[in-house]
């Protein structure tokens, strides 16, 4: 068990990493969790809107990266294990798993995201996840905890999360990036899923999922059996 981290709660801001980066350049420590009752300006990868009705968790943290640390985009990938951790907790049952790089899926509806924001020495990393509801007009179905069950009070989930970040965060610079990965690809989707992606060059590739390589990024075998690697793109289930 961790130590308790600090976490500072707001009824209502634009956005939590914007309000946690600012704390960062006024020094604020690392493990600081910000939490919002409500957003009104939430978003997620690539600037999309992030809906953030009340019963929701909307929080963000804050690292302070390290010369020894393993690369920072990998972080992407600690905070997805975590969070998996921690959701299936919750989950009662309800099978959870990670889709590339970091969502948070319950029966092919998305049940969280997560965004990380770079800052000079630090990683701001946000937390939306759907604990008591959930936009029904999205492109790609979305899913929250009440849809299937109880939902978990935000206070008591971030408690969790905020011990399970801290303690992948420690095993991601005492051993490296490699026990970050098992983890990760043991709670995602098989191989051979069918995954559709958008690369960051704007071309859409369909393919079979091939595991991570040793970075972090996606591996996919295409249909001429060779393997294209996605560093970065927006990834779904066919």
């Amino acid at each position: 068990m961790n130590a308790v981290a600090p976490v500072r709660t707001v009824a209502e801001t634009g956005s939590t990493n914007d309000d946690l980066a600012e704390l960062a350049r006024s020094g604020a420590p690392e493990g600081l969790w910000l939490r919002a009752e409500r957003q009104t300006g939430g978003r997620g990868r690539q600037g999309r809107e992030w809906q953030s009705p009340p019963g929701n968790l909307y929080a963000s943290t804050l690292v302070r990266l390290r010369p020894a640390d393993p690369p920072a985009p990998t972080l992407a990938l600690v905070a997805a294990v975590a969070l998996h951790e921690v959701a299936s907790a919750f989950a009662r049952g309800a099978p959870v798993e990670i889709k590339w790089p970091n969502d948070l899926l319950v029966a092919g509806g998305k049940l969280s995201g997560i965004l990380l924001e770079r800052l000079d020495d630090s990683v701001v990393v946000g937390f939306g996840v759907n604990l008591a509801d959930h936009p029904d007009d999205t492109a790609r179905p979305a899913t929250s905890f009440g849809a299937f069950g109880e939902a978990p009070e935000p206070d008591a989930f971030l408690e969790a999360l905020a011990d399970s970040f801290g303690g992948w965060l420690e095993r991601w610079r005492g051993e490296g990036f490699g026990p970050v990965r098992a983890r990760w690809l043991a709670a995602a989707h098989p191989p051979g899923t069918p995954l559709s992606t958008h690369t960051a060059s704007g071309a859409w590739v369909e393919g079979l999922f091939d595991g991570l390589d040793e970075s972090g990024a996606l591996r996919l075998r295409l249909p001429d059996g060779s393997t294209q690697v996605i560093h970065a793109g927006d990834v779904f289930l066919i």
